[in-house]
């Protein structure tokens, strides 16, 4: 990856060396503006798999063989009941279905960069930079996917190094001083440090301990949860397991338990309006819990999807914003869509709830609107198998407890 970047500077270098700094800088920013729509599990997952090799473009033999339908018939009757002139018919007749699909997108599109690098009507170094800009967000991705786990394996091998090998005893205080300002937490703030590496600890002393597996999950008495110690000693394998197999989303669903939220004196917390002031939410585990999940799912951030680049045949971009129980924020929403605006060039339109009513915002390049929808959704029209047309409508309040249970499911817990 050095060797990418450094090849991405030269690149940027050459394309301010022809179309000047400024310029460059400004397409640049409109980039990075968007460098988080991007499909974080995308590395990982193949949501649109091709039913047709790339080399030939479904013309080999193999292609053919697998793409198509074929009627039923034992190897050595094979040739005759799907001869080669049936084979090339079916092929023939998928590829014009194929073309005759008229979504664009044909399915809700969540890499908006990679929709926007392909569709854009964009010059060859505007391209170039997108792509880049693209191709880095990807890189960095996984860190975000593992930012308290990081931070967390930071301060917990600093300590170890700093107390038990590095440091004289009239040293400690002056470390610990110093420590504390990485480890304070401030409020209407999470501080990974601080998380990551109490749940660490938590994690080694409970294996060092043997406090897992089915005697101790099964073991309802307070006192001897309170002492046992089987002498286990697994701690340090554990806690480089751990680290080895799991991102942020797993290390807290799998490893946040009921008594470290008590010992660390966990809660949630809201911005009450009338006093001015945040005050404390709730003290429950599960609410604790999921709100920790939902705050690291995608990174924190909404989940945008292109659901059609030819919007009302008008050439315009619709987006959706998977709305998950927290609206938008409306500043930055217009400004990421003004920027998207500028991308495509024509104007962009987003779907989402705003204060619980189903909205559509707009910016056509000259100013921002606001539409009041009967409901939210893809609202396209699919076509069924025989041609008919049926429209997607989204009851909103059954939307959003849809999506509320669906975020439960993933996180393992009980509704």
């Amino acid at each position: 990856m050095m060797d990418r970047m450094a090849d991405h500077a030269t690149q940027v270098r050459r394309i301010i060396d022809k179309q000047g700094y400024g310029k460059a800088e400004r397409f640049l920013d409109l980039c990075l503006s968007v460098n988080n729509l991007i499909d974080i599990h995308a590395p990982g997952i193949v949501r649109h798999k091709d039913e047709e090799c790339e080399e030939c473009g479904g013309g080999c033999a193999s292609c053919r063989h697998a793409a198509v339908r074929r009627l039923p018939a034992k190897d050595y009757m094979d040739g005759y009941i799907n001869p080669p002139e049936f084979i090339e018919a079916q092929h023939q007749k998928k590829r014009e279905e194929k073309h005759r699909k008229k979504h664009f997108p044909e399915q809700p599109e969540r890499d908006a960069m990679a929709f926007l690098l392909e569709h854009a009507p964009l010059e060859r170094w505007q391209q170039a930079l997108l792509a880049i800009v693209r191709d880095e967000a990807y890189y960095f991705a996984p860190v975000g996917q593992t930012k308290i786990m990081n931070e967390g394996w930071a301060v917990y091998w600093h300590s170890k190094i700093m107390t038990e090998r590095a440091m004289l005893p009239d040293e400690v205080i002056d470390y610990a001083e110093h420590n504390a300002g990485i480890m304070g937490v401030r409020p209407g703030h999470l501080n990974p440090y601080k998380l990551g590496v109490e749940l660490f600890r938590d994690i080694e002393e409970r294996w060092d301990k043997g406090r897992f597996g089915k005697d101790w999950e099964e073991c309802d008495d307070l006192k001897a949860r309170k002492e046992w110690d089987t002498g286990a000693g697994l701690g340090l394998e554990k806690v480089f397991e751990v680290r080895r197999l799991y991102n942020d989303v797993g290390f807290i669903d799998e490893f946040l338990t009921p008594q470290f939220a008590r010992e660390h004196k966990l809660f949630t917390y809201e911005y009450d309006e009338k006093t001015g002031y945040y005050v404390i939410d709730e003290r429950e585990f599960q609410a604790i819990k999921r709100k920790l999940l939902f705050h690291l799912t995608n990174f924190g951030q909404p989940i945008v999807e292109v659901v059609d680049g030819n919007f009302e045949n008008r050439g315009e971009l619709l987006l959706l914003h998977r709305h998950e129980g927290i609206d938008l924020k409306q500043d930055w929403a217009h400004d990421t869509l003004a920027n998207i605006q500028a991308l495509w060039q024509r104007p962009v339109h987003i779907d989402t709830v705003v204060e619980e009513k189903p909205k559509r915002l707009s910016f056509d390049g000259q100013g921002h609107s606001e539409k009041t929808l009967s409901s939210i959704g893809t609202s396209r029209n699919y076509e069924g198998a025989r041609g008919l047309t049926v429209r997607v409508n989204v009851d909103t309040s059954a939307f959003l407890e849809a999506c509320r249970k669906a975020a439960l499911r993933l996180q393992g817990m009980d509704l």
